[in-house]
């Protein structure tokens, strides 16, 4: 067993919440080891948009893997890739890609159960992901590859019809296919969160967001883990735009000296 998939794979089962934080690039990531973080992620989000691109796979690849090299050789802790929907249009592919990955020696990896269409973005058909999900797990058993697979379900950032229900059936399904963790981005009620904690085997991840309650709290309802998510980054920016328009407002530097 690797030591960097045993070390995330054990911060799920401590009693203290894993507060896991979301990185851009190798400075951020380093930033994130100084102030003693046991391990990071990336936020596909975040990435996409430092380089120029919009969220969503618009972002090549093969970019996506230089900054995810940058930030491993810049840190030593546990790192975890937010792979969106797998960057490829069938389970081969997306095998492919989590492979480069878990030979580059991430621990771990985050895939989405939605697509994204000219109609815009939705669930994919549980069964046919779940599949999918199954067949990477037992390639990468083959080869002796150990990754911590989060599955992202879409059911609330989507908030679909009976979100709640469907929740559930997806969370029993996915219990099946050798899943590690499963993650729930726009989860915030604590009754709905207390449900779908209870209603998996699998250690629950929830985000960084409005309204979401606070660190105790989550840790008392089950949560194992809570990220970011793009959200300092976008915090970072706004505030490096408001002091840049300082300096021309004030005719100074004072602002951000």
């Amino acid at each position: 067993m690797s030591s960097t998939f045993k070390q995330f794979r054990d911060l799920h089962r401590s009693d203290d919440l894993f507060i896991l934080p979301n990185a851009w690039n190798a400075k951020s990531a380093l930033v994130f080891q100084e102030k003693k973080f046991p391990a990071i992620a990336t936020s596909s989000s975040a990435v996409a948009n430092s380089l120029g691109y919009e969220d969503g796979e618009e972002m090549p690849f093969d970019e996506y893997l230089f900054i995810v090299k940058r930030i491993l050789s810049a840190v030593d802790i546990p790192l975890s890739v937010d792979i969106e929907t797998g960057y490829g249009a069938d389970a081969e592919k997306i095998y492919s890609n989590i492979q480069s990955l878990a030979d580059l020696g991430v621990a771990g990896i985050n895939i989405e159960d939605s697509q994204i269409t000219s109609a815009g973005r939705s669930l994919k058909d549980a069964k046919s992901f779940a599949k999918m999900i199954g067949i990477v797990k037992n390639k990468l058993a083959s080869i002796n590859s150990e990754l911590f697979i989060n599955i992202r379900c879409d059911t609330f950032i989507l908030n679909v019809n009976n979100k709640m229900d469907e929740t559930n059936k997806r969370l029993k399904l996915y219990e099946t296919t050798g899943a590690d963790g499963i993650f729930l981005p726009c989860i915030t009620a604590e009754n709905d969160i207390a449900e779908a904690v209870h209603n998996t085997r699998l250690p629950l991840n929830v985000m960084c967001f409005p309204g979401l309650p606070d660190f105790d709290v989550l840790n008392k309802l089950g949560v194992k883990r809570i990220s970011m998510g793009p959200f300092l980054f976008n915090k970072l920016y706004q505030n490096a735009g408001s002091l840049a328009g300082a300096v021309i407002a004030n005719k100074s530097f004072t602002a951000i000296l």
